[in-house]
């Protein structure tokens, strides 16, 4: 194999910027390494998860809405379920609260009275008391 010409490709490195790259590649790969696993365990602190099953309108009055929540069994939390109009306005509103169970995830069915037809009915969020 040949070499190219001296400075075609810019100066030859050296050792030293050699261990230069290999120390910054090194740091960067460190940092990224260190970001995931800032993430992973801000995701695994969560203490609840939610999600919806589904929803009924039962006219301009009222809605229902069905979700599932996953925690602790022992532990208590409250979920905040809103019902939204066409536009996306919030036309309903409770604060359910998700007492301690037997299992880690509860089913739970709420009916939310609306102040106009509701579209949806969806968890905003939930948090542990």
């Amino acid at each position: 194999m040949t070499t190219p010409p001296t400075g075609r490709y810019g100066p030859t490195p050296t050792s030293r910027t050699v261990a230069g790259r290999r120390a910054a590649l090194a740091l960067l790969g460190l940092a990224a390494l260190a970001l995931l696993a800032w993430v992973g365990l801000h995701m695994l602190r969560d203490p609840v998860q939610w999600s919806d099953v589904g929803y009924h309108v039962n006219g301009p009055t009222s809605v229902d809405v069905t979700f599932d929540v996953t925690k602790s069994p022992g532990a208590s939390a409250t979920c905040r379920v809103q019902a939204l109009s066409q536009s996306f306005a919030e036309v309903g509103v409770a604060d359910v609260p998700v007492g301690p169970g037997t299992t880690s995830t509860q089913r739970l069915t709420v009916t939310l009275p609306t102040s106009e037809l509701a579209v949806t009915g969806t968890v905003a969020t939930c948090h542990i008391d």
